[in-house]
Protein backbone atom coordinates (compact mmCIF):
# COMPACT_ATOMS: atom_id res chain seq x y z
CA UNK A 1 0.00 0.00 0.00
CA UNK A 2 1.67 3.59 -0.68
CA UNK A 3 0.19 6.39 0.96
CA UNK A 4 0.36 9.51 -2.30
CA UNK A 5 -1.04 13.04 -0.94
CA UNK A 6 -4.96 12.03 -0.22
CA UNK A 7 -5.12 8.40 -1.73
CA UNK A 8 -4.19 5.19 -0.26
CA UNK A 9 -3.79 2.83 -2.75
CA UNK A 10 -2.85 -0.70 -3.24
CA UNK A 11 -1.62 -2.02 -6.56
CA UNK A 12 -1.03 -6.06 -7.19
CA UNK A 13 1.55 -6.07 -10.12
CA UNK A 14 2.91 -9.28 -8.65
CA UNK A 15 -0.43 -10.92 -9.37
CA UNK A 16 0.03 -9.30 -13.42
CA UNK A 17 2.08 -11.52 -15.68
CA UNK A 18 6.06 -9.81 -15.81
CA UNK A 19 6.36 -7.60 -18.98
CA UNK A 20 9.13 -6.44 -21.27
CA UNK A 21 9.11 -2.54 -20.57
CA UNK A 22 11.45 0.27 -21.61
CA UNK A 23 12.77 3.43 -19.40
CA UNK A 24 14.85 5.99 -21.04
CA UNK A 25 15.75 9.22 -20.09
CA UNK A 26 17.69 12.52 -20.21
CA UNK A 27 20.83 13.93 -17.75
CA UNK A 28 17.99 15.45 -15.88
CA UNK A 29 16.57 12.65 -14.58
CA UNK A 30 18.99 9.27 -14.44
CA UNK A 31 18.26 9.31 -10.97
CA UNK A 32 14.96 8.82 -11.67
CA UNK A 33 15.01 6.29 -14.36
CA UNK A 34 17.80 4.25 -12.12
CA UNK A 35 15.06 3.99 -9.28
CA UNK A 36 11.89 3.05 -11.44
CA UNK A 37 14.04 0.61 -13.32
CA UNK A 38 15.32 -1.05 -10.14
CA UNK A 39 11.48 -0.87 -8.90
CA UNK A 40 10.30 -2.58 -12.05
CA UNK A 41 12.77 -5.38 -11.53
CA UNK A 42 12.46 -5.62 -7.87
CA UNK A 43 8.19 -6.38 -9.66
CA UNK A 44 9.48 -9.14 -11.66
CA UNK A 45 9.50 -7.29 -14.88
CA UNK A 46 11.94 -7.44 -17.53
CA UNK A 47 13.82 -4.07 -18.02
CA UNK A 48 15.40 -2.35 -21.29
CA UNK A 49 17.14 0.72 -20.54
CA UNK A 50 17.72 2.67 -23.49
CA UNK A 51 19.77 5.55 -21.73
CA UNK A 52 21.16 8.06 -20.50
CA UNK A 53 23.09 7.05 -17.82
CA UNK A 54 25.30 10.02 -17.31
CA UNK A 55 24.65 13.84 -16.16
CA UNK A 56 26.56 15.10 -19.11
CA UNK A 57 23.97 17.38 -21.42
CA UNK A 58 22.15 15.01 -24.00
CA UNK A 59 19.47 15.77 -26.29
CA UNK A 60 15.73 13.91 -24.82
CA UNK A 61 14.43 12.90 -28.34
CA UNK A 62 17.36 10.50 -28.75
CA UNK A 63 16.42 9.40 -25.61
CA UNK A 64 12.33 9.33 -26.42
CA UNK A 65 13.17 7.71 -30.09
CA UNK A 66 15.25 5.03 -28.77
CA UNK A 67 12.88 4.24 -26.25
CA UNK A 68 9.96 4.75 -28.31
CA UNK A 69 11.06 1.99 -30.89
CA UNK A 70 11.31 -0.93 -28.30
CA UNK A 71 7.36 0.24 -28.08
CA UNK A 72 7.11 0.57 -32.03
CA UNK A 73 9.45 -2.44 -32.50
CA UNK A 74 7.31 -4.96 -30.00
CA UNK A 75 10.45 -5.75 -27.90
CA UNK A 76 8.50 -3.86 -25.31
CA UNK A 77 4.80 -3.51 -24.52
CA UNK A 78 5.18 -0.14 -22.64
CA UNK A 79 7.45 2.42 -21.81
CA UNK A 80 8.20 4.46 -18.91
CA UNK A 81 10.48 8.25 -19.91
CA UNK A 82 11.37 10.94 -18.10
CA UNK A 83 13.01 14.34 -18.32
CA UNK A 84 13.34 17.30 -16.23
CA UNK A 85 10.32 18.32 -16.78
CA UNK A 86 8.69 15.49 -18.74
CA UNK A 87 7.48 18.24 -21.15
CA UNK A 88 10.11 17.45 -24.24
CA UNK A 89 10.21 14.17 -24.14
CA UNK A 90 6.44 13.39 -23.80
CA UNK A 91 6.30 15.80 -26.92
CA UNK A 92 9.30 13.67 -28.56
CA UNK A 93 7.67 10.68 -27.70
CA UNK A 94 4.23 11.68 -29.43
CA UNK A 95 5.71 12.33 -33.15
CA UNK A 96 6.91 8.63 -33.36
CA UNK A 97 3.88 6.36 -35.38
CA UNK A 98 1.59 4.24 -33.13
CA UNK A 99 2.98 5.95 -30.07
CA UNK A 100 0.44 7.46 -27.36
CA UNK A 101 2.83 9.03 -24.92
CA UNK A 102 1.03 10.37 -21.11
CA UNK A 103 2.64 13.17 -19.38
CA UNK A 104 1.50 12.05 -15.75
CA UNK A 105 1.39 14.15 -12.65
CA UNK A 106 -0.05 12.05 -9.99
CA UNK A 107 -1.98 8.55 -9.79
CA UNK A 108 -5.24 9.81 -11.56
CA UNK A 109 -3.45 11.20 -14.46
CA UNK A 110 -1.59 7.84 -14.63
CA UNK A 111 -4.93 5.28 -14.32
CA UNK A 112 -6.84 7.75 -16.73
CA UNK A 113 -3.76 7.56 -19.38
CA UNK A 114 -4.17 3.75 -19.62
CA UNK A 115 -8.03 3.11 -19.10
CA UNK A 116 -9.02 6.34 -21.12
CA UNK A 117 -6.36 6.72 -23.63
CA UNK A 118 -4.16 3.43 -23.86
CA UNK A 119 -1.47 5.53 -23.28
CA UNK A 120 1.64 3.08 -24.31
CA UNK A 121 4.60 5.30 -22.94
CA UNK A 122 4.59 7.32 -19.73
CA UNK A 123 6.47 9.90 -18.72
CA UNK A 124 7.26 12.15 -16.28
CA UNK A 125 9.63 14.50 -15.03
CA UNK A 126 12.12 14.53 -12.37
CA UNK A 127 12.30 18.21 -11.14
CA UNK A 128 8.72 18.27 -11.01
CA UNK A 129 7.27 15.35 -9.58
CA UNK A 130 8.69 13.63 -6.40
CA UNK A 131 9.49 9.91 -6.91
CA UNK A 132 7.37 8.12 -4.65
CA UNK A 133 4.54 9.97 -6.54
CA UNK A 134 6.58 8.41 -9.72
CA UNK A 135 6.57 5.17 -8.73
CA UNK A 136 2.86 5.35 -7.16
CA UNK A 137 2.38 6.44 -11.11
CA UNK A 138 4.18 3.69 -12.74
CA UNK A 139 2.55 0.85 -10.57
CA UNK A 140 -0.43 2.58 -11.51
CA UNK A 141 0.13 2.89 -15.64
CA UNK A 142 1.13 -1.21 -15.57
CA UNK A 143 -1.43 -2.50 -13.73
CA UNK A 144 -4.93 -0.81 -15.32
CA UNK A 145 -5.83 -1.76 -18.59
CA UNK A 146 -7.59 0.17 -21.89
CA UNK A 147 -11.06 0.29 -20.53
CA UNK A 148 -11.77 0.03 -24.42
CA UNK A 149 -16.01 0.68 -25.35
CA UNK A 150 -16.42 4.02 -26.21
CA UNK A 151 -12.92 5.08 -25.41
CA UNK A 152 -11.89 2.71 -28.69
CA UNK A 153 -13.24 5.03 -31.36
CA UNK A 154 -11.52 8.08 -29.55
CA UNK A 155 -8.11 6.20 -29.83
CA UNK A 156 -8.37 5.32 -32.94
CA UNK A 157 -9.39 9.16 -33.73
CA UNK A 158 -6.10 10.12 -31.93
CA UNK A 159 -4.20 7.86 -34.31
CA UNK A 160 -5.87 8.92 -37.71
CA UNK A 161 -4.22 12.18 -37.00
CA UNK A 162 -1.00 11.08 -37.63
CA UNK A 163 -1.90 10.60 -41.19
CA UNK A 164 -4.39 13.41 -41.52
CA UNK A 165 -3.62 16.25 -44.11
CA UNK A 166 -3.26 19.83 -42.09
CA UNK A 167 -6.31 21.61 -41.37
CA UNK A 168 -7.57 24.27 -43.81
CA UNK A 169 -6.73 27.27 -42.81
CA UNK A 170 -9.76 29.59 -41.65
CA UNK A 171 -10.19 33.15 -42.71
Amino acid sequence: TVSVLYWTVSVHVMSQQPRTVVVGCDHGAVEMKNEIAALLTAQGHTVLDVGTNSKDSVDYPDFAAAGCAKVQQGEASLGFLFCGSGIGISIAANKCAGIRAALCHDHYTAKMSREHNDANIMCAGARTTGIEVVKDMVLTFLATPFAGGRHEGRVGKIMALQSAAPAAKQE
